[in-house]
């Protein structure tokens, strides 16, 4: 009688997991971060205006590492910003240029290493430390740039900041020192 009710059990549970194990993979794909190029977001915005979110990153950068498997992995992270920006990955040392309307964005050094394309120098105002992140109001201006790698519990108040708009009427440390974790102030 034991057997039979274990084999049931196993064939219930067989039965079950593939169902249970795609309905995971849904789930976590609908949490991953849609990025862009520069030039999509760009002309996404001016179909529908929305801030856009810019990390500027180098292929080199062990933190620039770091934050896209801890803190753009995360599901509440990843979501938040779906909703309330376009999502974009700069290279700051792309070969590529860079066309926005009629401007071209080169680097500095197009055929050597290193080098900085003009679109990342301009964002972060030539301060190039990465990762860094340039914050973009609807009219594509820099609201601000926050350099540095983030856990996700540092990194969840800054982009709410930004995508609640925040920064309008209240000041940085006001906003940090009252933020909990559901996005509200305490």
């Amino acid at each position: 009688m034991k057997n039979l009710i274990r084999q049931q059990f196993l064939i219930i549970i067989m039965i079950s997991l593939p169902g249970i194990v795609l309905s995971q993979g849904n789930k976590e794909k609908k949490n991953i971060i849609e990025w862009l190029s520069f030039a999509d977001a760009y002309k996404l915005n001016k179909k529908k205006p929305k801030k856009m979110f810019v990390d500027v990153y180098t292929d080199w950068c062990g933190w620039c590492k770091k934050m896209d498997k801890e803190t753009f992995q995360d599901p509440d992270i990843a979501t938040y910003m779906q909703k309330h920006f376009y999502c974009v990955k700069l290279n700051a040392e792309t070969k590529d240029t860079i066309v926005i309307d009629t401007v071209k964005f080169v680097n500095s050094n197009p055929v050597g290493r290193g080098g900085n394309n003009r679109l990342a120098v301009e964002l972060l105002r030539g301060k190039m430390s990465y990762p860094s992140y340039a914050f973009l109001n609807e009219q594509n201006q820099v609201l601000s740039v926050v350099p540095g790698f983030m856990n996700v519990d540092g990194f969840a108040p800054v982009i709410h900041y930004f995508g609640e708009n925040a920064f309008k009427d209240v000041k940085w440390e006001e906003y940090r020192d009252t933020y909990n974790k559901t996005g509200t102030k305490k």
